[in-house]
Order: structure tokens, then C-alpha cells, then sequence
């Protein structure tokens, strides 16, 4: 199994990047409960990278400059069949729009399963290519956000100046 690690400096923190046998397994931000012990294997690994994760740092770059909307490089993560299911639907939101909590969990088959949906938003691994930010509250509230509020907000109205010329969101 090859292995690497990375970190990319994006306007809103650093952000860890991890890939395994051809696929990218994380983006988180640096701060995020898992990402200082990944740091600290970093530090210890001597920052391997290799063009997996150049690709990814290059569509990052274009994400953040506002000329890139869906990224092409291969994501994995490990989670349940459900799991998996929520991460897919997530996939399909489009870029500079929003669904809730309970519209995603609708549309992957159970209204009932909100909470479980919240959850399974809550362990993406994979920040911003896998949007878990563009979920919010059935209020039109930002609710919850493993990279914290201010950066949900900061992703939504980054998406929503280039999708539609919006300035402001919230």
C-alpha cells in the first residue's frame, strides 16, 4: 500500500492531505480533532508527496481562486454501506447550492434518518471535495461543521460569489 501526506496552505487554515493506493483519504483542516496527529506523522515522515496529491493541491488552488467547481482526482473513505450512501448523495449537491439536513436525508431514502445523516456528515473525511458545508439547517441556518461554522460560512459564500454573483449569504 503507498502512502502519502501533505499540507496545503488554502485561505481558511491549513488543510492535511492524505492519499493511499491511488486515491485521495483526506482533506481536513489542521485543527480538526484527527489532523494534529496526522501532523505529527508529517513532521515524522519527512512530508512524502507525490503526483496524487500535487493534483489535488492544484485543484485546491483552483477551487480557492474560484475557476475550479468539481475536482477529478480519485476519493476514498472507509464507512459503512450507509455511510457511503450519505457521502454519494452529498456528491450531487450542486456547487453555490444548499440542501438541509432533511432534504439529503429524503433524498437518500429516509426522512426518519436525519439525525444518523447529521452524524455520517460529521465524519466526512474528506472536507470540501465531498461538501458536507453545503448541508445546513431546514431554517436556512448554518448548523454544524466539522471545520467549524466560520469556514461553512466562508465555503458557502466563496461558492455562491462565483456560482451566482451573490457577495453575501448569511
Amino acid at each position: 500500500m503507498s502512502t502519502a501526506i501533505a499540507l496545503y496552505n488554502s485561505p481558511i487554515g491549513t488543510i492535511l492531505i492524505e492519499s493511499a493506493d491511488e486515491c485521495i483519504t483526506a482533506l481536513l483542516f489542521r485543527d480538526e480533532k484527527n489532523g494534529q496527529e496526522k501532523e505529527e506523522a508529517i513532521i515524522n515522515d519527512q512530508d512524502k508527496s507525490d503526483g496524487l496529491i500535487n493534483k489535488c493541491q492544484q485543484q485546491l488552488k483552483e477551487y480557492f481562486e474560484g475557476t475550479r467547481r468539481e475536482f477529478d482526482f480519485p476519493i476514498q473513505q472507509s464507512g459503512t454501506a450507509f455511510q457511503q450512501k450519505i457521502w454519494a448523495g452529498l456528491l450531487e449537491i450542486p456547487y453555490g447550492k444548499t440542501i438541509s439536513y432533511l432534504d439529503l436525508s429524503k433524498r437518500t431514502g429516509d426522512a426518519k434518518a436525519i439525525r444518523a445523516v447529521g452524524t455520517t456528515n460529521g465524519k466526512n473525511q474528506l472536507s470540501i471535495v465531498v461538501p458536507c458545508h453545503r448541508v445546513i439547517g431546514s431554517n436556512g441556518g448554518l448548523t454544524g461543521y466539522a471545520g467549524g461554522l466560520w469556514r461553512k460560512r466562508w465555503l458557502l459564500e466563496h461558492e455562491g460569489k462565483f456560482a451566482n454573483g451573490v457577495q453575501t449569504l448569511f
